[in-house]
């Protein structure tokens, strides 16, 4: 993991734990798979899915982000590449294939889940040991959401993971804000105030995609770290994956909602009425988007 060194410290001295590659690309996948939810964001659907005798493949894994977003995962051990063109290849034949993806949401997760799968930004994560620059240029070149994440073994049990490209297949959600007719002086205001918070959470760091559902607009890395809500009359919210026990809660400005409905994703509400509110917001924006 390019310049990444782990170490165990003890009372005597610290001592390098070197990483590794898996011994079989199966074991990166048995255990994203295992724990995709935590690692990627993404809940499981399906593994080695076949495309069928005509297109004769097996997509590693299938999934469906907190967005609704359908996802493909493929793996390799070390560094292939071909990952990306097959991953490119396996989304292609799904968006052919939505009625199947969405049979396959209904039965997992209900009709609710497939009813509201997001057609407009599927997703492919290709996990690896390693990219060359001509990947990482590859992706950018495509309008598609893609995400290049090296992995390393580290000991016995530990593990990890490094975004080394995200690219969004997304047109600009601003451009959509702007076009959003606005009624009085507030609401011009509150529009702006939406347009600030999105160029200052698109400009934490690289490789943040911005996904427009109904209710709500997510920027993610790999996981959604912010949700941002359309202007209500006097306030806009955001929802953020900082954990409120470690955020000194103010009232009127942020909120414990675990355990509480709400558009989006996140258990720590920002309540931001001004540019001075959005000031003190940037701290928490940067909890939200190092946690991710």
């Amino acid at each position: 993991m390019s310049g990444l060194k782990l170490f165990h410290t003890t009372t005597s001295g610290v001592t390098e734990i070197a990483p590794r590659l898996a011994g079989a690309e199966s074991d990166v996948q048995d255990l994203v798979e295992a724990h995709m939810e935590t690692l990627l964001g993404v809940r499981f659907l399906a593994s080695e899915y076949s495309t069928g005798p005509v297109h004769g493949g097996r997509i590693d894994s299938l999934g469906l982000d907190e967005n609704g977003s359908p996802v493909i995962v493929e793996y390799k051990r070390g560094i292939d590449a071909g990952v990306i063109n097959q991953g490119l290849f396996y989304l292609s034949w799904l968006l052919d294939h939505r009625a199947e993806f969405e049979h396959l949401v209904r039965d997992r997760f209900g009709g609710a889940a497939a009813a509201q799968v997001l057609w407009s930004s599927p997703r492919l994560i290709c996990i690896a040991g390693d990219f060359t620059r001509y990947d990482v240029h590859a992706v950018r070149e495509h309008r598609r959401s893609i995400d290049l994440v090296r992995y390393r073994l580290f000991g016995r049990d530990l593990l990890g993971l490094e975004t080394v490209a995200s690219v969004s297949g997304r047109a600009s959600a601003a451009r959509r804000v702007r076009r959003q007719g606005v009624g009085g002086s507030q609401s011009a205001a509150l529009v702006e105030l939406a347009q600030a918070v999105d160029e200052a959470l698109l400009g934490l760091g690289g490789g943040v995609n911005r996904v427009q559902r109904k209710t709500y607009v997510a920027y993610q890395r790999l996981r959604n770290f912010a949700c941002v809500c359309p202007p209500q009359k006097t306030k806009l919210l955001v929802y953020l994956k900082a954990d409120p026990r470690d955020v000194d809660l103010l009232p009127g400005f942020t909120r414990d909602v675990r355990g509480l409905g709400h558009h989006g994703t996140g258990d720590l509400e920002v309540q931001l009425r001004t540019e001075r509110d959005l000031e003190r917001a940037q701290d928490l924006f940067r909890l939200s988007y190092a946690a991710a």
